[in-house]
């Protein structure tokens, strides 16, 4: 099942403010995307009722393994291209929306060899600068 770009997007932010944070609730969501609360609550329920997460009576949010895989992803992509634009001389700003909207529409394909690419580049240039 193809799952939409928002939901990766709320997906990664719950990530993202679980390991800022320790504890998820609606209205950290809805503050850090400056969303309303309407628009998170209907979004945090179409993420229970497909699986993504879980909500505890209190209201905690808890990535359950598919959100969290999915969380993951969206997070390596986002970090990996902001840095990379950023190191290809990108204003760092620029880089991270553009790394945005790249990390929903790149293919596995295309990010793995980015990935082999960065990784590679970053080998070279430590074994280059301990020389």
């Amino acid at each position: 099942m193809k799952i939409k770009e928002s939901a990766e997007n709320y997906l990664e932010t719950i990530l993202i403010l679980h390991n800022k944070k320790g504890s998820v609730r609606s209205i950290d969501i809805a503050t850090e995307l400056e969303f309303s609360k309407p628009s998170v609550s209907v979004a945090m329920k179409n993420l229970r009722e497909n699986g993504y997460i879980e909500v505890s009576p209190e209201g905690y949010i808890t990535l359950l393994e598919k959100g969290r895989e999915i969380a993951e992803k969206i997070y390596e992509r986002h970090t990996l291209l902001s840095e990379w634009l950023t190191a290809l001389g990108v204003d760092p700003k620029v880089a991270v929306e553009d790394a945005c909207r790249m990390e929903h529409v790149i293919s596995s394909e295309s990010f793995a060899a980015i990935k082999r690419h960065v990784q590679d580049k970053t080998d070279d240039d430590f074994s280059i600068s301990n020389k």
